[in-house]
């Protein structure tokens, strides 16, 4: 069948698919745009031109590179000769988190295809991957578009976006309250948190995550405006400084559109260096330590009228939280296990904008925008009677705080067993009353504990994965669902490998077959993975 670009009263997807009217329209636009490049001015695809056109869209089917722990040299290098959109792909974070809107294969097809012009949408992939999409979209003839900082700037969202759904489209819900989780002698600060969805209208199932738009911290704000010396409340975008620098844009990491313009207000070594660093270079070492205000202290003489310097400032994103909560057990509210970030570079405290926001800066009852992101394959499994084995150590464990409570209020027979670790029990043991109450009652079968730092020797879950793998293997032969939540660049592998090890030790196979066991098991569903 031949394919041609949808003109405005043909739609690509079928009536018989899953969709309302507005939604097949505007997927029917998507994958016109997408396949458009590809169709001569005459119109219509020959059968080879389309074939070649779906084989040069990316997707994870094909995708080597889609790795989290790999490094972004290593996945372009493994994308090398590709068409556009897997090259962009490579050049993605590879978490498929959803902040972007997309997947990572569909962010990059909406890229290659012009139907989506931002590129600094990636999150998790920072400076890093936006300076490897502009590359790449100069290839295209793109525009390297951002996304507009201010709400009122936003672009208008696709029909089906309906309020409290997607990034572009946020909601104000009240912010009920904080509570500590880690106690005395923890390394860290983890905050169970909970919002009021019910004012919204908002809904959600287990495994969903939970989109924030925070807010900067005041103190720094206050610290830039002084180091610009200029006055708090001059306008900028038709509000006061202070509150542009503080609802609309990103503190940290400098950009490199301010090294930019921190060059042409500087001369010299100084303005060599900022050019260098525009480039993605490292002049003095400390590239990545340089935030909005260390970049402001390390270039003194440039001083930028406030209206510019905001303007090369990136916009502030959301960030994606799972949540920890079963809306079958508390309705109409829902709940996030967020670490603080707080580090010292230097003499000077740095803090993680969202978690501090959410743990510390958040008053009861004040108005917190949020969407609720849909998961991408993350979900317990239809059959309530199978296996659900949970490997979440830290605040990993928070969307399996959801799956129990929602396996809990759904009686669901099936049995459950959760792997879940930190550094020491005394302090680190998350929803410890909670786990033992799940425990008597029947609805946690088994709890799997490991602790770091507790002993002469370190354990994590992986560790205890391999001690039980013979009752491991039997869950998963019995149709076992597996699920890891946390690190990606190192948990997360970690525990894949233990899993495999169990597999050939436990199921009599080759290492090659475990590992093509696991791969079964992803294409199935059986093995899901929510990873930051």
């Amino acid at each position: 069948m031949s394919l041609v670009p949808a003109p405005a009263s043909f739609s690509l997807i079928p009536d018989t698919a899953p969709f309302s009217p507005e939604q097949r329209q505007w997927l029917s636009g998507f994958f016109a745009a997408a396949l458009a490049p590809l169709v001569p001015a005459g119109g219509a695809l020959s059968a080879p031109a389309a074939a070649a056109g779906t084989s040069d869209l990316a997707s994870n089917d094909d995708a080597p590179w889609h790795d989290p722990a790999m490094a972004l040299a290593d996945r372009m290098a493994l994308a090398e000769g590709k068409p556009i959109a897997p090259r962009l792909m490579a050049a993605m974070a590879q978490q498929d988190c959803g902040q972007c809107g997309y997947s990572c294969a569909d962010y990059a097809n909406a890229l290659a295809g012009k139907a989506e012009e931002r590129l600094n949408l990636c999150v998790p992939g920072g400076k890093e991957t936006l300076r490897m999409l502009k590359a790449l979209a100069a290839e295209i003839g793109a525009t390297p578009a951002t996304a507009p900082a201010g709400p009122a700037e936003a672009p208008a969202p696709p029909p089906e976006a309906t309020p409290g759904r997607s990034r572009e489209a946020p909601v104000a819900v009240p912010f009920l309250f904080s509570r500590r989780l880690t106690g005395e002698g923890s390394q860290k600060e983890t905050y169970h948190i909970e919002l009021d969805l019910g004012a919204a209208g908002l809904d959600y199932v287990a495994g969903d995550a939970l989109g924030v738009f925070p807010t900067n911290d005041l103190g720094l704000v206050d610290q830039i405006i002084a180091m610009l010396g200029a006055a708090p409340l001059a306008e900028v975008r038709g509000r006061t400084l202070r509150t542009v620098l503080a609802e609309e844009v990103s503190l940290s990491p400098a950009p490199d559109s301010l090294f930019e313009l921190v060059s042409f207000l500087t001369g010299g070594a100084q303005r060599e260096k900022a050019r260098a660093l525009a480039r993605g270079e490292d002049p003095d070492g400390d590239a990545a330590t340089l935030d909005v205000l260390a970049t402001l202290a390390k270039f003194p003489a440039a001083r930028p009228h406030p209206e510019a310097f905001v303007e090369a400032l990136e916009p502030l994103q959301p960030r994606l939280y799972s949540i920890s909560s079963s809306p079958k057990a508390v309705p109409g509210r829902v709940s996030l296990t967020v670490d603080a970030v707080r580090y010292v570079i230097g003499k000077r405290r740095r803090l993680g904008v969202a978690s501090t926001f959410l743990g510390e800066r958040a008053r009861e009852g004040a108005p917190v925008r949020v969407y609720v992101q849909r998961a991408h394959g993350f979900a317990l499994p239809a059959d309530p009677t199978l296996p659900v084995i949970m490997v979440g150590p830290g605040t990993g464990v928070a969307p399996f705080r959801a799956f129990l409570q929602d396996r809990a209020a759904d009686r669901a027979p099936g049995p459950n067993w959760l792997f879940y670790g930190h550094q020491r029990q005394a302090s680190d043991f998350f929803y410890a009353e909670e786990l033992a109450a799940l425990k008597a009652s029947g609805v946690l079968t088994r709890l799997s504990l490991a602790w770091s730092r507790d002993g002469n020797e370190k354990i994590y879950v992986q560790d205890r994965m391999r001690e039980t793998g013979g009752e491991l293997w039997r869950w998963l032969e019995a149709g076992g669902h597996f699920y890891i939540c946390g690190d990606a660049k190192r948990m997360a592998k970690d525990v894949e490998a233990a899993l495999v090890d169990v597999i050939a030790g436990h199921g009599g196979r080759s290492p090659d077959d475990a590992v093509s066991y696991v791969q079964a098991m992803k294409k199935a569903g059986r093995f899901q993975a929510d990873v930051y």
